[in-house]
């Protein structure tokens, strides 16, 4: 269970990949915990669908078709905060995915197409940095805000997925930057690199530690804390929550 004592109240919160999986989950719980929430994904239908289920239950939420390769559309998605709630104070970026799956290429990287592997940096790595140049602006004017970036371990272990891994490697040192640059202004930036999370079956395996995936709810469970004032104290690191996959016995 997501602690009750975790409170949104009169902030508003941008979530890419917001119309399923965790960035849903983390979509709806911000809502029920007071955020006014943008919902940006490429897929319009399904998240004005959350969108107006969060409504629904008395929350507030809209939607934006945000395709993260693309600047102007995330900017967008940040407009929209500001022009409908008055604020961008939260963002984070579920947004992403392996190319070679999410795209139904070859898996192996030497046979990658030039086109699916520019996809995979552009919304693994690419779309985070878009976001936070598009939201600091607004959050240097308000003098506060926080910026979670959603990495994996796959972007710290050694591993054949060399697309992925690139782009989710580089989130850390995306975090630590931005960390630096904001902390003048009272911004905030972490990032949260889930290990296995079942999300869909394969997940469950994947070799860990303890033996098991973690649940949606856990990974979101984290990323609330740190961007709720609860994580005040907390910027510029990553979290590792990957049910000790990068300490299991070989």
């Amino acid at each position: 269970m997501i602690d009750d004592r975790i409170d949104f109240g009169g902030k508003t919160a941008i979530v890419t990949g917001a119309a399923s999986g965790m960035g849903e989950l983390a979509s709806r719980e911000m809502a029920r915990r007071g955020a006014a929430v943008v919902l940006a994904d490429i897929n319009l239908e399904r998240a004005e669908a959350v969108a107006d289920e969060i409504r629904a239950a008395g929350g507030r939420a809209l939607a934006a078709k945000t395709d993260v390769r693309k600047f102007d559309d995330i900017q967008n998605a940040v407009d929209k905060a500001v022009s409908e709630f008055g604020s961008a104070d939260v963002t984070v970026s579920f947004a992403g995915g392996e190319p070679a799956r999410m795209l139904n290429g070859p898996g192996d990287f030497v046979e990658q197409p030039i086109e699916l592997i520019d996809w995979g940096l552009q919304v693994n790595g690419r779309a985070p940095l878009y976001m936070a140049r598009a939201v600091l602006p607004q959050m240097i004017k308000q003098r506060g805000g926080v910026i979670i970036n959603i990495g994996s371990v796959t972007g710290l272990e050694p591993t054949k997925t060399i697309v992925y891994s690139t782009a989710k490697s580089a989130l850390v040192g995306l975090t630590r930057a931005v960390a630096t640059y904001g902390a003048p202004y009272g911004i905030r930036c972490c990032c949260v690199a889930p290990g296995p999370v079942l999300t869909r079956p394969d997940m469950a395996k994947m070799e860990t530690a303890l033996g098991r995936a973690a649940e949606p709810e856990e990974i979101v469970r984290l990323v609330m804390f740190l961007a709720s004032d609860q994580g005040s104290f907390i910027t510029g690191t990553t979290y590792l929550a990957d049910c000790g996959r990068m300490v299991r016995r070989k």
